[in-house]
C-alpha cells in the first residue's frame, strides 16, 4: 500500500471530518461535507492527527427521526402517498447514515493513504447529494425527514467495525450497502407500478452510484487483505459469519454486485450460505 498522507498547508483534515461527523443539522452536515471535499482537492487539508479518533456512540444527527427497532417500523403499501412517503423516508435515513459512515472512514482510519481519503470523501459527497434529493422528494410529497421513525442499524455496524479498517471495508460497503443493490430494483418495480416515476428516477441515480461505492469498499478490502497476507475471498465469508450471520439474503442483484467487484466464487458462496440459513 502507498504511504499515509502528508498534505500540509491548511486546516486539520481529521478535525474537519470530525466536525462534519458531529454536525446534527442535516443541511449543515451536507454543506460541511462539500466544503471538506473542496478543501481536500485544493490541497488545503493537513493530516495532523494531534489526538486519536474518539469512539462515537452517536454521531451528529437531528432529534428526529425517533430511533426504534427495525421490527417496530410501520409497513405500508406503495399504492398510497403515505406508503411512498414511508419508503422515501427510509431510504433518506439510510443515505443520511451513509454520510456519517463515509466521514467516519476518513476520521477514524488515519494510517490509510491519500487515495483512501479521496475515495471516501467522494462517497460522502455523493451520499449527501442522495440525501438532499430524497429530502426534496419528501417535501414534494408533503413530508420531511424526521416525520417517521427509523432504525440505527447502519451506525451499529460502524461501531462493531471501528477497530479495524479491513473489517469495516468488508462488512459495511460489501454487506449493508450491497444490500441496497439487491432491494432497490424491487422498489423501482413497485414504484413504477404505482406510477411514482419521480421517485423511480431518484432511485435509479442512487443505484448507479451505489455500485461504485460498494466497488470502493471491495477494492480497499482486497488491498488490505493482501497487505496482511490474507486471501480476501474466504476471509470475507469468515468475517460475514462472525459479525453478521444471517444478514445476507436473496434475492441478489447479480449484475450490480459483479459490477461492484463481487466474484463468481463469492456470489456462489453467498447463494449457498443463504440457502443453508433459509433451510435451517
Amino acid at each position: 500500500m502507498s504511504q499515509p498522507i502528508n498534505n500540509p498547508g491548511g486546516p486539520d483534515l481529521y478535525r474537519a471530518a470530525e466536525m462534519a461527523l458531529r454536525e446534527c443539522d442535516p443541511e449543515t452536515k451536507c454543506e460541511r461535507v462539500l466544503g471538506l471535499m473542496q478543501a481536500w482537492w485544493a490541497d488545503e487539508g493537513e493530516a495532523v492527527a494531534s489526538s486519536g479518533p474518539e469512539r462515537m456512540e452517536i454521531p451528529g444527527r437531528p432529534e428526529r427521526p425517533v430511533l426504534v427497532h427495525p421490527k417496530d417500523l410501520p409497513r405500508r403499501g406503495l399504492h398510497t402517498t403515505a406508503g411512498r412517503v414511508a419508503l422515501v423516508h427510509a431510504v433518506a435515513h439510510i443515505e443520511f447514515n451513509a454520510i456519517n459512515l463515509a466521514l467516519d472512514a476518513v476520521y477514524r482510519f488515519r494510517d490509510m493513504p491519500a487515495p483512501f481519503v479521496s475515495d471516501w470523501l467522494q462517497v460522502a459527497v455523493e451520499e449527501a447529494r442522495h440525501f438532499r434529493l430524497l429530502r426534496a422528494r419528501l417535501n414534494e410529497l408533503g413530508a420531511d425527514y424526521g416525520d417517521l421513525p427509523a432504525h440505527n442499524g447502519l451506525w451499529e455496524a460502524a461501531l462493531a467495525t471501528d477497530h479495524d479498517v479491513m473489517i469495516r471495508m468488508a462488512l459495511v460497503p460489501r454487506v449493508l450497502e450491497a444490500r441496497g443493490l439487491d432491494v432497490t430494483p424491487g422498489m423501482i418495480e413497485r414504484l413504477t407500478a404505482a406510477g411514482d416515476h419521480a421517485t423511480v428516477a431518484l432511485l435509479e441515480i442512487i443505484q448507479r452510484e451505489e455500485v461504485a461505492h460498494v466497488a470502493i469498499g471491495t477494492r480497499w478490502f482486497r488491498e488490505l487483505a493482501h497487505a496482511r497476507g490474507l486471501d480476501p475471498e474466504p476471509l470475507f465469508l469468515e468475517l460475514l459469519a462472525e459479525y453478521m450471520p444471517g444478514r445476507v439474503r436473496p434475492p441478489f442483484a447479480h449484475e450490480a454486485r459483479r459490477a461492484a467487484g463481487f466474484t463468481d466464487t463469492e456470489m456462489a458462496q453467498l447463494e449457498a450460505q443463504a440457502a443453508v440459513e433459509t433451510s435451517s
